[in-house]
Parts: C-alpha cells; sequence; structure tokens
C-alpha cells in the first residue's frame, strides 16, 4: 500500500479529501444561510438573535478554514467556487427567512446534515488512522451535536 508523506494511505486519503471537499461545500451554504438568517431576523427576539446567528457564522467562517486547510494538509486542493458548492450541496437553503423559529428550525436542519458529513468522515479517518481529521470532526460533532440540544430547547421540543 502506498503512503503519502503523513504515513496515511494515498487512495483512502484522496476519498477523505473528497468527503472533506463536501463538508466544506455545505459548510459554505450553512455559512451564506446563517449571514441571511442574521440581516433578515424580524420580530421581538431580533436583538438575540441577530447576535446569536453572528456568533454562529463566525464560528462557522473558522470551521471552514479549518477544513480548507486540513484538504491542503491531506494534499488535495480545497474547492472554492459558488458552482462547486451548489453542485455538492445537502443542507437547504435559507431564502429570506425573517421568523424567529423558521430561523432556528433551519439551522436545526442544517447541524443535522453537517452531522451527518462529519460522521461518515470520522468513520473514514478512524479506520486510516488520520487522528488529525479524526480529532477535528470530533470537535465539530461535540460542538454541534450541543448547539442543537441548546436550539431545540429554545423552540421547546424534545431531543
Amino acid at each position: 500500500m502506498k503512503m503519502n508523506s503523513l504515513g496515511l494511505p494515498i487512495k483512502q486519503t484522496q476519498i477523505l479529501v473528497a468527503e472533506l471537499n463536501i463538508l466544506l461545500s455545505n459548510f459554505q451554504i450553512y455559512y451564506q444561510n446563517l449571514r441571511g438568517l442574521h440581516w433578515n431576523i424580524r420580530g421581538k427576539r431580533f436583538f438575540d438573535l441577530h447576535l446569536k446567528f453572528e456568533e454562529l457564522y463566525n464560528d462557522s467562517q473558522l470551521k471552514i478554514d479549518l477544513i480548507a486547510e486540513r484538504v491542503l494538509t491531506l494534499g488535495g486542493t480545497p474547492l472554492h467556487t459558488f458552482e462547486d458548492y451548489v453542485r455538492n450541496k445537502r443542507i437547504q437553503v435559507g431564502k429570506s427567512i425573517s421568523n424567529d423559529e423558521e430561523a432556528i428550525q433551519l439551522v436545526i436542519i442544517s447541524l443535522a446534515e453537517l452531522l451527518k458529513i462529519e460522521r461518515v468522515i470520522l468513520k473514514q479517518s478512524g479506520e486510516i488512522d488520520d487522528e488529525g481529521t479524526n480529532s477535528m470532526m470530533s470537535d465539530f460533532i461535540k460542538e454541534q451535536e450541543k448547539t442543537i440540544w441548546m436550539m431545540k430547547a429554545w423552540m421547546e421540543e424534545e431531543m
């Protein structure tokens, strides 16, 4: 089996890079959704949600950079065009959402979809002992599960 300079099998690493690019694409859609929610939210919860969406999109921007850098570390090229993002999107695009509950529901649904992609990557990275990717996915998953729990609590929904 051919290994790269990180000691990871080349073929499986290329598959992992493709999955990371799918995650990158979906994070870009999620980020843009959050920007739209931040700009368009209306109502009595405006001040709280305006700040929360800003916090979430700033966090997403950091994660986007981490994912792209991991793709580069593994020898790949991060996707970087809107065409690529749309082609790989698995989360819904939120357009002109101004209602608080509809906005929070979009965040919950989007995070749940990101978790699915991250769990595939976590499994693949574990199989090839790629601790760098594995650790990153574990951190993302833990944070996003907590955010979903908080959003569901806000919505007064059960997990």
